[in-house]
């Protein structure tokens, strides 16, 4: 663990930065592509896949030991991203965009709520309440677009299982992926969700081929971009800063998607968005902030 820790040439936290661009810029490409969600989120694990596997190390294959409990973790990780990534896709079938991301930001109070009860990983006062106050602006960025109709709340619903789906697969990454390479455990999740998927398009009889060559492009887009650096450089640091850091950072996703939108699709920013994105910012940053404090002291008592 501590020989990984010291392959990181950049520091964590700007690494988390990379990541949660990287998958803000996904939105964007989904925007684009025309392909079935299911199809597209396929493609984008299967291709992830085969990318990685001149990077993975299959030496170390030979000294690995996993327990029975491990691999079920390990299975139970890759089944829940490729739950994630059917129950948020398929959710902005019925609702907004904006109104989905707003149950994504929930995120880190079901990592929390695991970390506790799995881990005993305490979160202070103040850490926990910055935390709701990245999530208010993510509220508040989105308010103008949450509709409420029957369709809107089934989509909403989506959303908020998809949501709790990730959170699984944080938390069982953190539990087992420091007993693997972060880019054989990577390569080893993004399989079984791409198989998830794979099977949930051939039972609902989804073709899987006859696509342009302009959607295959949006394929390896999605899975160069917000995957290799988005979830894998998340994998990565699942061991480094843990899974309540990681899903806090996710929070300012919406706010990163959003500027890019401005900017490569000329959507226009209002004044709820405006302040409910400096609202999260300034929230995470005084979040992390403490943390880093809160760590320094823990080592300084430590020592």
């Amino acid at each position: 663990m501590n020989t990984e820790k010291k392959k990181l040439w950049l520091h964590p936290y700007v690494w988390l930065f990379i990541a949660v661009l990287a998958v803000a810029v996904s939105s964007i490409i989904i925007k684009f592509s025309s392909a079935p969600s299911s199809v597209a989120g396929m493609y984008r694990l299967l291709i992830t896949v085969v990318i990685m596997l001149p990077l993975v190390p299959w030496k170390v294959l030979r000294t690995i030991r996993l327990t029975g409990k491990e691999w079920m973790v390990l299975s139970c990780a890759g089944f829940f991203l490729g739950l994630h990534f059917l129950l948020w896709m398929e959710s902005l079938k019925y609702t907004s965009v904006a109104s989905s991301m707003v149950f994504i930001t929930l995120q880190p109070f079901f990592v929390m709520l695991g970390s506790f009860l799995l881990f005993k990983e305490r979160q202070t006062i103040a850490g926990s309440l910055c935390m709701a106050m990245a999530v208010l602006g993510s509220f508040v960025i989105a308010w103008g677009d949450i509709g409420i109709s029957r369709e809107a709340l089934f989509g909403d619903l989506l959303s908020l299982l998809g949501t709790m789906a990730v959170a699984v697969y944080m938390i069982a990454g953190q539990k087992v992926s420091s007993s693997l390479p972060s880019n054989l455990y990577s390569l080893m999740v993004f399989l079984i969700a791409g198989t998830v998927m794979f099977i949930y398009n051939l039972v609902n009889q989804i073709a899987l081929t006859g696509y342009a060559a302009e959607e295959w492009m949006y394929f390896v887009l999605l899975a160069i971009i917000p995957t290799i650096f988005g979830h894998l450089v998340f994998n990565m640091l699942l061991k480094h800063i843990g899974a309540t850091n990681v899903s806090m950072a996710i929070i300012g996703e919406p706010v990163l998607a959003m500027i890019l939108a401005y900017f490569l699709l000329n959507e226009y920013l209002n004044t709820a968005q405006l302040i409910g994105s400096f609202l999260t910012i300034a929230s995470m940053g005084m979040f992390f902030r403490l943390r880093a404090r809160y760590r320094a002291v823990a080592a300084e008592t430590a020592a």
